[in-house]
């Protein structure tokens, strides 16, 4: 029963601002000492930081990294930045739904939300500055946008979730396309429409004097965003086709990036190093905080938390569909309190294996997961986005701006959780059908 006051103390902790990693791992000690004594600890410890550091998939972290930090120091994110708008500013807020086809992008080479947001957000708000577009609207674009690196495949998170939960890394992927590209198309859905009724929120461009002619744009739209959505192919593509595992696949984008910047003569010795670092630090966070992550749930689960959260809901009888509801509506609640790869270490280890005694299909929860925890990106106090935001943004922009522009997005978050659930299929079609195709 002791190990149900490990959540309540970890959150307890985390609000007095004390870092998440060396949390998670005191209190993994004061509840194993209680729990198992100094050897049996001793054991836990050893064996959960063997796994985090012998997983071969948790690999895929810093070169997913890597890329991303390669494509923002080699300079392409600012060519492909002016490309996308090239084609999007003369519709209703086509400043902003070219931004978003531009999270889309870099989220597919960078698989992390500060890196995604940051480097569109310093392109993007400038310009939409200029044309005089709403703040709230610039602030929820970006916003969301970002936290599409949560959801669009290459993902960091997907890999640390994947062994978290058991699952295919590269299965939770695939499942991801869909669900992706269905955010994006509810993003630009709504901002289409809010322009046209509200053209003072997101106003069209009128035609420039020095506009390229249809040939030109398509040569240097051509130029500029073949090359990269060769290195997505390459790294999606090789995973679809089965042919490389996800870590694998990580190491040809990672090359791609590379290449790709020698070829467009941005390669330097300093960007190499720059990035390298950048990677460096990125990937020494995450990994500290998913090996103690694993230390804190390996203490619930043996100390008997597991087995005593089972009885509690089955005292209850909640039935399956009101154990998911129960699983989301807690990940929705933990998102305004705590950072989204601590959500993932304290509840899935504990809410997979009743979610699958339940009958519902894992790499779909890991999906729907990762929806839902796109949301806790968002929503305050916490809100990495907003904090990201905030470092970057001018000082015209406000949090009241940043606040009020995120709701609709959230709404349309949910409304995206909602359609997973009826339609399953959205997520499993895909990884079944690559499955079939192998074999």
């Amino acid at each position: 029963m002791s190990a149900l006051w490990m959540f309540p103390a970890l959150i307890a902790v985390i609000l007095t601002g004390f870092p998440v990693a060396l949390t998670m791992m005191a209190l993994a000690v004061v509840f194993g000492l209680h729990s198992f004594g100094l050897e049996g600890l001793q054991y836990q410890f050893i064996q959960k930081i063997e796994e985090v550091a012998t997983a071969q998939v948790l690999a895929a972290v810093p070169l997913f990294i890597f890329m991303g930090a390669m494509f923002e120091a080699s300079g392409i994110a600012s060519r492909l930045f002016d490309a996308i708008h090239m084609w999007t500013r003369r519709i209703p807020g086509g400043m902003a739904v070219g931004t978003v086809i531009m999270c889309v992008i870099f989220a597919a080479t960078s698989g992390v939300v500060g890196a995604t947001e940051t480097v569109v957000g310093l392109l993007a708000i400038p310009a939409m500055l200029k044309y005089g577009y709403s703040k709230s609207l610039i602030s929820g674009t970006i916003c969301a946008g970002g936290s599409l690196g949560t959801i669009i495949p290459p993902s960091v998170l997907a890999v640390v979730i994947g062994p978290v939960a058991n699952a295919s890394v590269g299965n939770i992927l695939l499942g991801m396309f869909i669900p992706g590209f269905m955010l994006a198309i509810a993003y630009i859905t709504y901002i289409v429409i809010l322009c046209t009724v509200d053209p003072t929120a997101g106003p069209r461009i009128p035609r420039a004097p020095d506009e390229p002619p249809l040939g030109a744009k398509l040569l240097l739209t051509v130029q500029v965003l073949v090359p990269p959505v060769v290195v997505i192919v390459a790294v999606l593509g090789s995973m679809m086709a089965g042919i490389a595992t996800p870590t694998e696949a990580s190491a040809t984008g990672a090359l791609g990036t590379v290449l790709l910047a020698l070829a467009y003569r941005r390669l330097s010795w300093s960007v190499l190093v720059e990035s390298t670092m950048r990677t460096v630090r990125i990937t020494a966070m995450i990994l500290t905080i998913v090996a103690c992550g694993q230390m804190f749930a390996a203490v619930f689960v043996g100390s008997g938390g597991l087995e005593t959260l089972q009885d509690f809901l089955k005292e209850f009888s909640v039935g399956r569909w009101g154990l998911l509801f129960l699983v989301m509506f807690i990940v929705f609640l933990a998102g305004f309190m705590l950072e989204p790869l601590v959500i993932i270490l304290m509840v899935v280890p504990i809410t997979v294996p009743l979610i699958e005694a339940a009958g519902f299909d894992k790499v779909w929860f890991c999906v729907l997961f990762l929806v839902m925890l796109q949301t806790g990106y968002l929503t305050p106090p916490m809100a990495p986005s907003i904090f990201y935001l905030r470092g970057i943004a001018p000082p015209e922009i406000t949090l009241r701006h940043m606040y009020t522009g995120i709701w609709p997005f959230i709404g349309l978050q949910l409304l995206v959780v909602g359609l997973l659930v009826y339609f399953p299929k959205a997520v499993t079609w895909l990884p079944d059908t690559v499955l079939t195709g192998i074999r």
